[in-house]
C-alpha cells in the first residue's frame, strides 16, 4: 500500500510503498477512504508533539474507511463495515476507562507489545503509526478498540472529521464545559475544531456565541455555524470587545489556538465564575501567566482532551448529520490526493481553509 512517511522532523513527508502485517487476534485492517489534515499532525511533523517520538512514522489520525479483515477475537466490527478511527483507543479495564474517561487510558493499545512483529514496515524497516492510527495511508492496521462502526449511509469523507475535529469540538462543549441554556460563550480560533465548538454551543442553547479569529474567512464561517457576533483580533482589542459584547465577560471561553497569549486572553475574557476551557494543543514547554486574583473571582481554568466517549458519541453525530442537524459538509474546504499531502501540511499554519481531506 501507499503511505506518507515522516523520516525527519521538519522535513516533507515521503509517499512510499509499505507492507502491512496481518491482523493479530484483536486487530482490524481498514481500507482508508478519507483522512483529514489536522494541526496535531503539523506539530508532529515539526517535532513539537510528545505523541510522535518514534521515527519513521506515518502521520494522520482523523480517518474513516471500510473494514477489510479482522482478527479471530474481534467482535464489534466485521469485514464490510464502515468505521471511524479515533486516537482514544482504550483498554476498558484501567481506572480512567472505568470512569468513562477513555482519553486518559493507561494502555491505549497504540502499538504492539515489545518483541512483536511491526504492524507497518518499509523494506524491512519498522514504521510507527501516529497515535496508533497512521491515517495518511491507503490502509490502517489498528486495535479493535480504536474504531467505531457507523451507518452505511454516512459519507466517509465527512465521517473522517468525526474522529477528531468534530468529536473534540463538540465534546469540549458537552462533556468538559457542560454549557447550559442561556449561557454566553466565546471561541478563540475558528478552524475545524473551533467551528464545531461554535455549533455545539448553538445546539446547547447559548444566548451569545462570540467567535474570535484573525481571519475574515474563519469569522464568516463561524457565523454560518451559529456565532451571534465576531471579533477580528487582527484589528480589534479582543478582550475588551468580547467583554463589551457580553456585558462584562463570558460564562465560557474556549481557547482553540494552543498559544500562551491566547490562553491568557481567554482568562481575561471570562466573567466572575467563568470557565476557561483550553482545547488548543500547546507546544511542549509553553508557559502561561495568569493574574492570581483571577481565581479570587472563582474563575476555573481547565483542559479538554479529545471529547471522550467516542464509541457512544460518533454514531450519534452520524445520525444528527443524516437528519440535517449537524453541519459537516461546510467543514471541508478542499479534497486532495495523497500525492498532495505536503502542500496540505504546509498550508495548515496559515491557511484560510477550514479542513483539507485526503481522499483515497
Amino acid at each position: 500500500m501507499q503511505a506518507a512517511v515522516l523520516r525527519q522532523y521538519g522535513a516533507e513527508l515521503s509517499v512510499v510503498e509499505m507492507e502491512l502485517d496481518r491482523p493479530l487476534a484483536q486487530e482490524v485492517v481498514v481500507r482508508t477512504a478519507a483522512s483529514g489534515l489536522c494541526h496535531s499532525d503539523w506539530l508532529a511533523q515539526c517535532g513539537d508533539s510528545p505523541r510522535a517520538r518514534t521515527l519513521p512514522v506515518v502521520l494522520g489520525h482523523e480517518a474513516a474507511g471500510i473494514v477489510e479483515s479482522v482478527g479471530e477475537q474481534v467482535t464489534t466490527v466485521r469485514p464490510g463495515d464502515r468505521v471511524v478511527a479515533c486516537a482514544a483507543s482504550f483498554c476498558g479495564m484501567c481506572e480512567w476507562c472505568q470512569r468513562g474517561l477513555q482519553q486518559h487510558c493507561d494502555a491505549m493499545n497504540r502499538s504492539r507489545p515489545a518483541g512483536s512483529r511491526p504492524r507497518l514496515s518499509c523494506a524491512g524497516v519498522p514504521i510507527a503509526a501516529f497515535v496508533g492510527l497512521g491515517g495518511f495511508a491507503a490502509q490502517m492496521l489498528v486495535h479493535e478498540r480504536a474504531v467505531v462502526k457507523i451507518p452505511d449511509e454516512m459519507p466517509l469523507d465527512r465521517a473522517a472529521l468525526l474522529g477528531c475535529a468534530v468529536h473534540t469540538g463538540i465534546g469540549a462543549v458537552r462533556h468538559s464545559a457542560n454549557v447550559s441554556l442561556g449561557e454566553t460563550v466565546a471561541v478563540i480560533g475558528c478552524g475545524g475544531v473551533g467551528l464545531n465548538i461554535v455549533q455545539a454551543a448553538r445546539m446547547a442553547g447559548a444566548s451569545k456565541v462570540v467567535a474570535v479569529d484573525i481571519r475574515q474567512s474563519a469569522l464568516a464561517r463561524a457565523i454560518a455555524f451559529g456565532a451571534t457576533a465576531t471579533v477580528d483580533a487582527s484589528s480589534e482589542h479582543a478582550v475588551a470587545t468580547v467583554r463589551e459584547i457580553t456585558g462584562g465577560g463570558t460564562d465560557h471561553v474556549f481557547e482553540v489556538v494552543g498559544r500562551p497569549e491566547t490562553i491568557e486572553q481567554a482568562c481575561a475574557m471570562a466573567r466572575t465564575r467563568g470557565v476557561i476551557t483550553v482545547v488548543g494543543l500547546p507546544r511542549p514547554g509553553d508557559r502561561v501567566e495568569i493574574p492570581a486574583d483571577a481565581f479570587f473571582s472563582e474563575k476555573r481554568l481547565q483542559g479538554s482532551k479529545m471529547g471522550n466517549q467516542f464509541r457512544l458519541d460518533i454514531p450519534w453525530y452520524c445520525e444528527m448529520y443524516l437528519a440535517g442537524r449537524l453541519k459537516l459538509d461546510e467543514l471541508i474546504s478542499e479534497r486532495i490526493g495523497l500525492a498532495e499531502v505536503n502542500d496540505g501540511m504546509q498550508a495548515l499554519d496559515h491557511s484560510d481553509l477550514a479542513r483539507s481531506v485526503i481522499v483515497f
